[in-house]
């Protein structure tokens, strides 16, 4: 598996670059809405020590001073966030959890999540679906744009309205924590029960750490808040890896959480 994360670029050198990463650290600590993905920080970061906080969670460099190229994920420190990863996972499988898988990254990461929710579904956990269909309006850099609530097996995602579940159109990328605050506020309503396990990225790990969910997932090196809300204690388990290398390059990262997890079929 580590020759496998640097091979296809999910860590070790990644494609992330430096000067993005760093514009997003100082965005976190300015507190600005668009990195934080619905998380409420404790602390009051300063730039220096989210910046530590990155080397010791991903391996990026902790010297402010490197202001260029590209950022560098430790695999090491990648194998033993999935180690823990599919602990979680294990734990959720043996006492058949209910639990809500969703991503903002639908286009990379729907076939990791979609592995994932087959197997903890064959043993008996149910993969919720709260809220399918439901508008939810997301601010967005062009402006508000109203998406629709979708699953696809058993991964929630949000779509543009009318669009359909096609390999070229998988649903649309957001940092938003909305849908799943819709999700859970559909689910408390009794569209079926509240979620044991969340997993996820972007908005839905985070916004779920926020409400006290338990909640793991995945974090590229220039998303803060997930690696902020792990420090902090709202979220259990973040795996740091590049988020959009190509689809298929995850689906060993589901092999090995389903082996570690004791659930491959």
């Amino acid at each position: 598996m580590r020759a496998h994360l640097l091979a296809s670029g999910l860590a070790g050198p990644v494609a992330t670059t430096r000067e993005r990463s760093l514009a997003r650290y100082r965005w976190f600590v300015a507190r600005d809405p668009r990195v934080l993905m619905g998380l409420e920080p404790e602390s009051d970061w300063c730039f220096k020590e989210l910046l530590r906080l990155m080397g010791r969670r991903c391996g990026v460099s902790a010297d402010p001073a490197h202001t260029s190229g590209h950022d560098v994920i430790d695999p090491d420190r990648t194998l033993e966030a999935l180690g823990a990863f599919a602990e979680r996972v294990a734990t959720a499988a043996a006492t058949g959890a209910p639990v809500l898988i969703g991503t903002g990254h639908p286009h990379r990461l729907l076939g990791f999540y979609a592995g994932l929710a087959a197997g903890l579904s064959a043993m008996g956990c149910a993969v919720l679906t709260p809220a399918q269909g439901r508008s939810i309006d997301i601010t967005t850099r062009f402006g508000v744009r109203t998406y629709n609530l979708d699953y696809v097996r058993g991964v929630a995602m949000v779509r543009e309205p009318g669009a359909c579940a096609t390999a070229n159109e998988p649903g649309a990328h957001t940092h938003s924590p909305l849908p799943l605050r819709t999700a859970l506020a559909a689910a408390g309503d009794g569209d079926g029960p509240l979620p044991s396990l969340v997993i996820g990225d972007h908005g839905w790990l985070c916004g779920a750490g926020q409400l006290g969910f338990e909640a793991i997932g995945l974090a590229d090196s220039d998303d803060p808040a997930p690696f902020v809300a792990e420090a902090e204690g709202r979220v259990s388990v973040v795996v740091p890896l590049d988020d959009t290398v190509r689809s298929d390059y995850y689906r060993p990262l589901t092999r090995y959480v389903l082996n570690r997890a004791c659930l491959s079929r």
